[in-house]
């Protein structure tokens, strides 16, 4: 594997998606090949060491890391979404966002207490969707074996957040 900065693919834009955010945009990252494929690489590595069986993952940004994660890994998938959007009877958790507040779903029978569970996500910030997710997965009685990021905005956060937890992000800002 191609020792690749993943930084270097990683635009920060100012002012989105309100004015005072930094946001970091990951679709240059996205659109180049040989990037792409080593930061899948890097992240399949830390779920096979996890011994995860399933990932889970929010829209929209995790969903785009963890379907190539997950089956480079062969893992299952679990998608979190946004209220209104999953079909089944779903359970729901409210969080708050560095910009704001949303509540995010999980159908009630896609993971199970037997599950292994690594929750992934593009960056970690606050922590407020995290540990919606968290939650979520606790409903269902099932073990978290790791939490991991592309990037871990360690400035938007206390150092010891989810320290209790397998943790860990390609990238540090």
């Amino acid at each position: 594997m191609k020792n690749l900065d993943l930084r270097n693919y990683i635009l920060e834009v100012n002012d989105f998606p309100k004015k005072g955010i930094r946001f970091k945009d990951i679709t240059p990252l996205l659109k180049d090949s040989e990037a792409f494929k080593t930061m899948v690489d890097l992240m399949v590595d830390f779920v096979k060491k996890s011994g995860a069986t399933i990932i889970v993952a929010p829209e929209a940004r995790g969903f785009l890391l963890a379907s190539a994660v997950a089956y480079a890994s062969n893992c299952g998938l679990v998608i979190i979404r946004k209220p209104d959007k999953l079909p089944r009877e779903v359970y729901e958790e409210s969080y708050e966002l560095e910009y704001g507040t949303n509540r995010l779903q999980v159908h009630k029978n896609d993971i199970k207490s037997s599950d292994k569970v690594l929750i992934l996500d593009d960056v970690l910030a606050t922590g407020g969707t995290i540990q919606a997710i968290i939650n979520l997965v606790k409903k269902s009685n099932a073990t978290i074996v790791g939490l991991l990021f592309l990037a871990d905005l360690k400035f938007l956060h206390d150092d010891n957040l989810f320290n209790e937890y397998n943790k860990h992000a390609l990238i540090e800002y």
